[in-house]
């Protein structure tokens, strides 16, 4: 199994498999400008055979926190370890970006508690994500997912009163 960062030719595959399951909820619909808008963000699990498996992206809100997100598998690709391998590339990632809190919101935490994230009691203790993402979603206000961070959760917020960047990072002059 190859894992990678996905291209603009995975953009069908990507928009297809996420949008499977938005019918029910499990995930948000995105629309394929979306995908293709945000294409840099996901990475891409193939088969050795170079069969599309599954995807995941990791959004950036700032240099103080990130989301994993449309992290789904095909249903014939499951129990294969694809999943694993895109999340450990995407914490890998917001590593190397010296992102030092990952947040996600699902309905299956215990897959993602190997990974070192916990549950979050309230979910407005990630401003940015609920401000930016949660006031388009059709389930706002009988949410069933459960918020997990891996790493600390942030103390600042971008999307909401508005930070100076000073106050956010130290910046190099």
């Amino acid at each position: 199994m190859l894992v990678r960062k996905a291209l603009l030719k995975d953009a069908t595959n990507i928009y297809d498999l996420v949008n499977s399951l938005s019918g029910d909820g499990t995930l948000l619909k995105r629309s394929f400008a979306e995908i293709c808008e945000n294409v840099r963000d996901f990475t891409v699990a193939e088969s050795d055979g170079g069969v599309f498996q599954g995807c995941g992206a990791l959004h950036f809100y700032g240099p103080h926190l990130c989301e994993v997100r449309s992290i789904v598998v095909k249903p014939e690709a499951k129990g294969q370890g694809a999943g694993g391998r895109i999340l450990g590339v995407l914490i890998e990632e917001a590593e190397e970006h010296g992102i030092q809190s990952v947040c996600l919101f699902t309905r299956i935490p215990d897959f993602f508690f190997k990974y070192g994230f916990r549950t979050v009691e309230d979910k407005t203790e990630l401003p940015d994500k609920v401000f930016k993402d949660c006031q388009n979603c059709p389930r706002l206000h009988r949410c069933d997912e459960v918020a997990m961070v891996r790493g600390r959760i942030p103390r600042v917020s971008i999307l909401g009163p508005k930070i100076e960047a000073e106050q956010l990072v130290k910046l190099s002059g």
